[in-house]
């Protein structure tokens, strides 16, 4: 059964002032969260995966930043155009978001107590006691021990797991509808990792809060998400049905991030990585953005920008002229769909 979309986002453009030129950081990406699912957004480092999420909280900067086209849908309002005043009654309250580094997050001035108690109070009209009572709650729920305890100590006195289980505390204070979570285990050991992810999974599944979870591994996404967006330079260049996506991937980038992860059952002298960098946003006025990187390419590839297209047979989407052409550069033949 299909589920009802709760956020949309409707060819989102998003650019940033460098001197007298405004670079292009989003460039018309699309894409749609669905009640009670978690949907993955991967790419590499400047893809526009964090500046996607700032938007939809309403958090780019201005100056520099400026939203130039798009709709973020919520609740059947387009949060591009309300004022910052209904964006605050909104934010941390229907929509929160984890960030990437806890220790930046936190104000390492006041207690975690002062901080979540502030968090409730802003958003509901409990009082000091009765905050303090659903702040240990939210600790007990994110597996902190002793909550009473870590209401009185500072940020510093934790370790970086236990910031970051209070982040999600603070994120699930007023039981958000949709929660953002930006690379949420990046900076943790393998185990905490784990624990992080079963904990979010764990809240989904009790909450029915709908999760888009940003992040640079396949292997996070494999492990809790149902559909993974593919993000390349601004674009989303593949999205879809995560077990669809991860055994038969379309585009040549996503083929080239499933061969940097490295198999146990190989042993190899080297790691593969994808060739080149990420061009700086701006700089590919012609072509695909992802040419100058893709072995696959051909002389159409460095001419013309290539749409979405559907797969026909998964209904999986893919930005790639290899599935509208039956030979390529070098009489390569083609996928077609």
């Amino acid at each position: 059964m299909k589920r009802d979309p709760i956020l949309q986002i409707n060819d989102l453009k998003i650019s940033f002032q460098s001197g007298k030129r405004f670079l292009p950081a989003v460039d018309g990406i699309s894409f749609e969260l669905r009640e009670g699912e978690i949907l993955g957004i991967v790419g590499e480092s400047g893809s526009g995966k964090s500046v996607t999420s700032l938007a939809t909280m309403g958090l780019i900067p201005s100056p520099p930043g400026r939203i130039d086209n798009g709709e973020i849908i919520f609740g059947g309002r387009d949060l591009t155009t309300i004022s910052e005043k209904e964006y605050r009654a909104i934010r941390g309250n229907q929509i929160s978001m984890i960030f990437q580094e806890p220790m930046t997050s936190l104000n390492p001035l006041f207690t975690i107590g002062n901080q979540l108690i502030e968090a409730i109070r802003l958003h509901t009209k409990l009082s000091k006691a009765e905050a303090k009572a659903r702040s240990m709650e939210l600790l007990k729920l994110v597996g902190i021990p002793r909550a009473e305890g870590i209401l009185a100590e500072y940020p510093h006195q934790l370790s970086g797991g236990m910031r970051q289980r209070v982040m999600i505390a603070m994120a699930m204070a007023c039981n958000p509808r949709v929660l953002i979570a930006d690379e949420p285990t990046t900076a943790l050991d393998v185990t905490i990792q784990a624990q992080i992810l079963a904990l979010m999974k764990d809240l989904n599944q009790k909450t029915n809060t709908s999760i888009i979870l940003i992040t640079h591994d396949l292997g996070v996404v494999a492990e809790i998400c149902e559909r993974v967006i593919v993000m390349y330079a601004g674009q989303v260049v593949e999205q879809g049905d995560v077990r669809t996506i991860l055994k038969n991937p379309q585009h040549p980038y996503t083929q080239g991030l499933l061969k940097s992860v490295p198999d146990l059952r190989e042993k190899k002298e080297r790691l593969y990585s994808i060739p080149g960098t990420v061009p700086t946003p701006g700089s590919v006025t012609q072509g695909c953005r992802f040419a100058a990187r893709c072995s696959e390419a051909f002389t159409t590839c460095l001419e013309q920008s290539p749409d979405l297209y559907t797969m026909e047979k998964d209904g999986h989407e893919v930005r790639c002229f290899l599935h509208t052409v039956k030979e390529g550069r070098n009489g390569h033949v083609g996928v077609t769909s």
